[in-house]
């Protein structure tokens, strides 16, 4: 057991934090919005953990103090938070792909300011992260208790008042508005959660690879983490879960594949490296096929009605 956790440690912790930062990009489609905007606030917060772990919570133990990770985890969620209300409330009155398009711009101004900041150590990044753990599989003592923590509220959330105005202003924005919701509140609201709990994944995350640079928070993460939500289910939470364990395994399983041996070059080589192509053929197939994911509300419903029926 020791050298199964030794050897996929790092891949399980991984899918665990992919499913977190699934549900950051599910939370603003709750109520109908294609933001894209997930990679910008996890790379803000990679970069907060990033240089108060460096430059600020220096600390001569060998290992980095717990509590000082849980508090750069606090002050990432609330600058990503603060800065999420601060896009969200000008660029949330756009809709559809013009609001993909200026997330994605969000994004990639983040990026340009990262690698021309002194304080992000431009192209280069941070590099020496402190590890508060000895081996990387313990970072399961934090991931997954937040995992935990975010599906009991998610599942709280699409049952009380504030999730299903969530739900009415994504099926019908006027009718929503008409029963006396308030669009723009609660849309800046999911947005704004999205981004407090992307800002927490990116402090985990800078710790847990020890370095961050501008790759953290990209045009190529955008399409990732909305491949989470769109094929593992965008109509509820488990879905975003599913999505995000089984998509950050998926390069490791093709790599697997690649490196099997029997296969032609370009097809191994695809494999190891078309990652990108393989997600986007993926958003293609299953927006056709799946529209609402593979997860959806009616199979969990009918699995409730089956065990019943048994």
């Amino acid at each position: 057991m020791s050298e199964f956790f030794s050897t996929y440690g790092s891949l399980i912790v991984s899918m665990v934090l992919g499913a977190l930062l699934g549900l950051s990009l599910y939370l603003p489609l709750m109520t109908g919005q294609l933001s894209l905007a997930s990679p910008g606030f996890y790379a803000l917060g990679g970069y907060t953990a990033a240089i108060l772990s460096t430059k600020v919570f220096t600390s001569t133990s060998d290992l980095f103090p717990i509590p000082l990770l849980l508090i750069e985890m606090v002050i990432a969620g609330v600058i990503s938070g603060l800065l999420g209300v601060v896009i969200g409330i000008p660029t949330l009155r756009l809709r559809g792909i013009y609001l993909a398009i200026a997330t994605i711009a969000f994004v990639e101004v983040l990026r340009v300011l990262s690698l021309n900041l002194e304080i992000t150590g431009s192209a280069v990044g941070i590099f020496g992260i402190p590890q508060p753990f000895q081996t990387q599989i313990e970072y399961l003592w934090i991931a997954l208790p937040l995992l935990l923590i975010a599906m009991v509220l998610f599942y709280r959330l699409e049952r009380i008042k504030v999730g299903r105005a969530f739900t009415a202003i994504r099926e019908d924005e006027l009718a929503a508005g008409a029963m006396g919701i308030n669009p723009t509140y609660y849309k800046v609201l999911a947005f704004t959660l999205g981004a407090i709990l992307a800002g927490v994944v990116g402090a985990i995350s800078a710790h847990f690879l020890n370095t961050w640079n501008a790759r953290q928070g990209t045009f190529d993460a955008s399409i990732i983490y909305l491949t989470f939500v769109l094929i593992g289910g965008s109509r509820t939470f488990l879905g975003s879960i599913v999505g995000g364990m089984v998509f950050t395994a998926l390069p490791e399983v093709l790599r697997s594949l690649a490196d099997t041996g029997g296969l032609p070059n370009w097809l191994a080589q695809f494999l190891r490296d078309g990652r990108l192509i393989i997600f986007g053929l993926l958003i293609v197939v299953g927006t056709i096929f799946f529209p609402q994911g593979l997860v959806t509300p009616d199979i969990l419903k009918k699995r409730k009605v089956k065990n019943k029926q048994i």
